[in-house]
């Protein structure tokens, strides 16, 4: 890999011109305004944030590491490719790949340059933002992982689940159901045994991207990262709760979750683009232990109203993971798979085939919106030809408005897994929503006989825009 840590990252980053720093912003909701205009536009850059208001030089904010696909191509050693399904396809082979690989355990790392305990911590001494003007609080977890271990299973969870400052040694510990840390910490909950955790703030975009996907269950996403490495990764065992931490993180906390006097956590404005999760009492964590390097750098990505960061990157990520498990499953010539952008990367997917039989396009969405990968917190499913690019908006929308009907093609799946941040959802009722799937295919029965596109076939539009290309796109001769 081209980087070890979250500041080499930074400076591979800098020589790509993928990032911008900006000084002397305001913790106070500018750094969430700055957050959001580079985050809606498409390949926006990174902001590192330095000199913040009321904090000394040196104490930073990177935010947007991730929502460029040649930041994405740099984190995870792949070719960006020319095309949204490119690097689809390429993260799809690799992952098929990957094997996870145990980790090197150390003594020593930047992290403990400054180390402190119990009464002498102070999470305050962190520019952390106030990412929108109604969330509840500060939100220092929005990149981050929280670190637990299953008590009965004894395999390590790390998960990006949202974390909020109550004061100085005590944060928020909120996560939805059906995450593998809500599964971890509902059975300390339900057996009374005491749950330690540890959670970092800071760290390379590698281990906030293992801690935000799909990893399959009961696989430490440190074996997962050192499989995308090809390397063991570098851990220490934390003082306090015997954790495995990042060597190279920039900021580590750990600590005691109180499960018995909860406190009120939120709201936060979430990747649905909503407050739909209010504010609720949840357990909280007391910070025994905390730990920094010099100069330490928070890794943000604050969710919001789509386009974020969080759906740009997973786009990519989780289409290739549900293409993979369709495959699994036996759903035959997959030809490519998009969850959209403006779905926040889990409300809408879209699915390519080739069509093969008769319901091979009903399969395709049923296996799409409940295999792992796809199940949680969905709504549309749309399945279109293989001369559709499922990535491309105008050309599933031209599918859908003409190839369906409404009344034969649309069908509902009742009691699917959704959660409370899900805005549909009327407060205080149960975790289920519905599924629309759409069959958006020409009619198997009468495909050939289905009207032919009006376009130029593509041997006569690839000689054209070689002929004419540059004189009508410019120097690389593209629309």
């Amino acid at each position: 890999m081209e980087y070890r840590d979250l500041r080499d990252w930074i400076r591979r980053a800098e020589e790509l011109g993928e990032v911008k720093t900006l000084k002397k912003c305001d913790w106070n909701l500018e750094i969430g305004a700055i957050t959001e205009l580079v985050a809606h536009r498409e390949d926006g850059p990174a902001v590192l944030f330095d000199e913040i208001k009321d904090y000394p030089k040196g104490y930073r904010v990177l935010s947007n590491s991730l929502s460029s696909r040649k930041r994405l191509a740099l984190t995870l050693n792949l070719p960006e490719g020319e095309a949204k399904m490119d690097f689809v396809r390429a993260w799809r082979e690799r992952y098929k790949q990957i094997k996870p690989i145990p980790p090197k355990f150390v003594k020593k790392g930047p992290l403990f340059e400054n180390v402190y305990r119990e009464k002498d911590i102070d999470l305050l001494k962190f520019p952390t933002p106030k990412w929108h003007e109604l969330d509840g609080g500060r939100y220092i977890g929005t990149g981050s992982i929280d670190i637990t271990r299953d008590p009965d299973e004894g395999w390590v969870n790390w998960g990006t689940y949202r974390v909020m400052i109550h004061d100085k040694d005590t944060v928020g510990f909120y996560i939805s159901p059906g995450k593998h840390g809500r599964i971890q910490r509902e059975k300390y909950i339900n057996t009374g045994r005491p749950c330690k955790i540890a959670m970092s703030f800071g760290h390379d975009p590698l281990v906030f991207l293992a801690g935000s996907i799909e990893v399959p269950y009961a696989v430490p996403e440190y074996e997962f990262v050192g499989g995308v490495r090809g390397e063991p990764m570098e851990l220490i065992e934390g003082e306090y709760s015997g954790l495995p931490i990042p060597a190279n993180a920039e900021i580590v906390v750990e600590g005691d979750v109180v499960f018995d006097q909860a406190k009120v956590e939120g709201p936060f404005g979430e990747w649905t683009g909503y407050y739909a999760s209010a504010e609720r009492p949840e357990p909280f964590v007391k910070i025994k232990r905390l730990y920094h390097r010099n100069d330490p750098i928070i890794l943000g990505s604050p969710p919001g109203r789509p386009p974020a960061e969080l759906g740009w990157y997973r786009s990519y990520l989780r289409s290739a993971l549900i293409w993979d498990e369709m495959e699994k499953a036996g759903v035959p010539d997959v030809q490519g798979v998009w969850l959209t952008v403006s779905g926040g990367s889990r409300l809408v997917i879209v699915v390519s085939i080739k069509q093969r039989y008769p319901g091979h396009a009903k399969q395709a969405a049923v296996v799409a919106s409940q295999c792992h990968a796809g199940a949680y917190l969905g709504r549309y499913v749309i399945v279109v030809d293989d001369d559709i690019d499922p990535s491309n908006t105008d050309d599933v929308i031209w599918a859908m408005a003409s190839r369906s009907d409404p009344e034969t093609d649309i069908d509902i799946i009742r009691r699917c897994w959704s959660g409370p941040l899900d805005p549909i959802i009327q407060p205080g009722k149960k975790g289920f929503n519905s599924r629309a799937i759409i069959d958006a295919c020409r009619p198997y029965e009468w495909m050939k006989d289905f009207p032919p596109v009006a376009e130029s076939s593509k041997e006569v539009l690839d000689a054209t825009a070689k002929k004419w290309g540059k004189a009508l796109f410019g120097s690389n001769g593209k629309a």
